[in-house]
């Protein structure tokens, strides 16, 4: 159970890290295209669980394991962005998310 303020931050960490992988997509998706899917923060709200799709690139792991050798930089850049909104910056872990491919699946196997 999260509660409000777990919330607020978990939605502005989403927002803020949606628009910085649409800046900079080359810097973390290369050709590809990562997109936030959600957020959640602990509740201390010194960590941050990220949880991306990754669409458009064959390798999805190796996009996974660039964004998580570039964690402390995202972090940083994070921070830039939201300094006047958090005291704390939370350290970052991205998770893949596969809903969406899950979902596209069930479409294709309905159509079938």
């Amino acid at each position: 159970m999260e509660t409000t303020r777990q919330q607020k931050i978990a939605r502005l960490v989403q927002k803020e890290m949606a628009d910085m992988f649409q800046m900079e997509r080359a810097l973390y998706g290369g050709r590809g295209m990562v997109t936030v899917t959600r957020a959640s923060v602990s509740k201390d709200i010194s960590y941050a669980r990220v949880y991306v799709s990754v669409f458009g690139v064959p390798d999805k792991a190796a996009v996974m394991a660039l964004l998580e050798s570039n964690s402390r930089e995202i972090r940083f850049r994070l921070g830039q962005r939201v300094r006047q909104q958090l005291r704390i910056i939370p350290e970052l872990t991205f998770v893949l998310d596969e809903t969406l491919d899950y979902i596209e699946n069930i479409d294709k196997l309905l159509k079938q």
